[in-house]
């Protein structure tokens, strides 16, 4: 990741909602959410989701798809471990201090 890619991605993300909408496809996982979710658990208005998710979409956070009658949107993960080594790269003098990148889920169950 470069450092424009990297500022357009923690733009997207300093705004309050757009920040609450990718935390919540982070934890639902790979499958991610239908927006009408989505909207419900942020409690925002179809229209003002649309723009935050277009803002999300533009800096390559997430990534959606038409199942049926419903808009998937899921976090989209290779860019969000691009952005944390962006941001970790060289940390702590190269010492390994810092935590691994986060994967999607790959079926395994959590501890």
């Amino acid at each position: 990741m470069d450092t424009a890619a990297a500022l357009s991605a923690l733009s997207a993300l300093s705004h309050d909602t757009r920040l609450a909408a990718f935390r919540h496809l982070v934890e639902a996982g790979p499958g991610g959410l239908a927006v009408g979710e989505l909207r419900e658990r942020l409690q925002t208005p179809p229209a003002t989701l649309s723009a935050h998710l277009n803002v999300l979409r533009a800096a390559g956070l997430v990534q959606d798809e038409r199942v049926g009658r419903v808009i998937q949107v899921r976090a989209h993960y290779p860019q969000m471990n691009a952005l944390l080594a962006y941001l970790t790269q060289n940390c702590c003098a190269g010492e390994g201090a810092a935590a691994q990148v986060c994967c999607p889920p790959t079926g395994e169950t959590k501890r």
